[in-house]
């Protein structure tokens, strides 16, 4: 299987969002003297307006590697944001690093504005190496907006859920469930397989749809043997229903089996084992997972590859701050090792060690940010504010700390109220903050900590972190690229037909890109 071509072109203006301009999808089909037969030609284009409208594909490994070149050579100038953490902001000082001449231009733009930054946003009056550094970006990064998936795949079929299918998903969840479920089954319909293994199954509710509405056998393995009992008793209910409406069901439930699987053996050994259940037929089967954490999609693709009797997989991975990364040369080249990044020969010979930091930056959501408020965007930013300067308060008074890369979690909605100009208001609750943290990180209050006399240091440097971190984040949809391309030409390498695909909505569903993979090549 391949998928559809299509291609987004950027071009500038007075407030302009590089995402929204890009064009829609375009189907490239050809079909053959059999109308069952309907093969989409993917074709992925990216056009830049730097430099004469230079296109880049992952059509092809050729192509692939283009690609990855390009981004590489483009964030490598740029390490010093990927490198660091916001969090370092005021004791490593990292408004130093940055062209002055773009701090003195955002740090009085409207926050409205910086939020939209990482999508593309550029204003006219910006100094032309801010705005082409922002396009770059937005040009490099692989487009999000959703497929329309019933267009891209010709024999798919979307199932409207039930509310008792769907009792217990969230809109979000019921959103990535319907339209990966459709999806599985499609690809499944394309390689001729009627097992579905649903690796990192969680509760089941994928297992479960593709089970009672797709008619599909399904495997759900997760790591839980607590998930695993939920899914068993909700499946249970679920088909009583289906017996009930039916009155005689030929459905059967998912099968769940608790297993942590931490390498492509132990997913091969757990698909052996099951090809002798005798209501369960392994001798061909696709991988699928939705939101596989970390390593774990990593491990699928190379399941695919390794054994000869999955004929598919169809991977949405994210956690990619989870991810091992390979720091050293090693003579295993073929990308089988256990490392999850990076995988490809290609990547490889690149040198390029992303780390932990660049690794959590390709987690955050460009399409969620855009959607921010004023006040929304303003509380982010002092969130932001408050905890760089909280890192001065461990930095000066708890240094032992620092070496264990304390998390204090999300306190944002403790926090939320109508953002003034107060300064005195400003540290007051930054003094808050930082009690509310100390006692997250189990730290003795009773020291005299002078909270007045750290905000006054980071208090100058509030309208700037907001530019800082905007700037910043404009690289996280290139790096989030960066590692599904690798997985793309790890696969391409092998001689792999693989595409990718925007399956979900951004702004429901960050991590949206299905990287999906068939044995249709006769050279497998």
């Amino acid at each position: 299987m391949s998928a559809d071509s299509y291609s987004c072109a950027n071009s500038g203006g007075e407030g302009h969002h590089f995402g929204d301009v890009r064009e829609s999808f375009k189907i490239m089909a050809t079909t053959s003297d059999s109308e069952e037969e309907v093969k989409l030609v993917y074709l992925v284009h990216l056009t830049m307006t730097s430099n004469g409208n230079c296109k880049y594909s992952c059509a092809t490994a050729t192509e692939t590697l283009e690609w990855i070149r390009a981004s590489i050579d483009f964030i490598n100038p740029y390490s010093f944001f990927w490198e660091s953490h916001v969090v370092n902001f005021l004791t490593h000082e990292l408004w130093k690093a940055v062209d002055k001449e773009w701090i003195d231009c955002l740090r009085k733009e409207p926050v409205e504005y910086l939020v939209q930054i990482p999508s593309g946003f550029v204003q006219d009056h910006w100094p032309s190496s801010l705005k082409k550094f922002i396009t770059t970006s937005s040009s490099l990064a692989f487009p999000r907006e959703q497929a329309d998936l019933e267009k891209v795949l010709p024999n798919m079929q979307v199932a409207l859920l039930n509310a008792v299918i769907t009792q217990g998903m969230n809109p979000k969840k019921k959103h990535e469930i319907e339209a990966l479920a459709g999806v599985v089954s499609s690809v499944a319909r394309d390689v001729e397989t009627n097992t579905v293994i649903d690796v990192g199954a969680g509760q089941g509710y994928l297992a479960q749809v593709l089970s009672f509405e797709y008619q599909l056998s399904v495997i759900a393995v997760d790591s839980s043997s607590h998930h695993g009992t939920i899914t068993h008793t909700r499946a249970q209910r679920i088909k009583k229903h289906y017996d009930a409406r039916k009155h005689k069901s030929s459905r059967k439930m998912p099968k769940t089996v608790t297993c942590c699987v931490l390498s492509s053996d132990m997913l091969k050994g757990l698909l052996a084992e099951q090809d002798t259940h005798i209501d369960m037929c392994c001798s061909s089967v696709l991988l699928t997972g939705l939101h596989a954490c970390g390593d774990l999609s990593v491990t699928m693709l190379r399941t695919f590859l390794e054994c000869e009797q999955v004929k598919a997989v169809v991977s949405i991975g994210c956690c990619y701050n989870l991810l091992s990364e390979e720091e050293e040369e090693t003579k295993d080249d073929d990308g089988m090792c256990g490392f999850g990044f990076p995988l490809s020969r290609g990547v490889k010979s690149s040198g390029l060690h992303l780390r932990r930091n660049a690794r959590d930056l390709a987690c955050q959501s460009a399409d969620r940010w855009r959607g921010l408020g004023k006040d929304e965007s303003l509380h982010n930013f002092e969130m932001h504010a408050f905890r760089a300067a909280f890192q001065m308060v461990l930095s000066k008074y708890f240094p032992e700390t620092l070496t264990t890369s304390p998390t204090i979690g999300r306190q944002g909605k403790a926090f939320r109220r109508i953002i003034t100009n107060n300064v005195e208001d400003r540290c007051s609750l930054f003094e808050k903050f930082s009690q509310s943290a100390m006692h997250r990180l189990n730290l003795n209050n009773n020291k005299n900590i002078d909270f007045a006399g750290i905000w006054k240091k980071a208090e100058p440097f509030y309208e700037v972190i907001g530019a800082y971190w905007s700037l910043r984040a404009a690289l996280g949809p290139v790096l989030e690229t960066l590692i599904l391309l690798d997985r793309l030409l790890f696969l391409q390498e092998q001689g792999v037909e693989a595409f990718m695909l925007p399956i979900f909505d951004p702004t429901l569903s960050p991590r949206n890109i299905a990287l999906i993979a068939t044995k249709n090549n006769k050279r497998l």
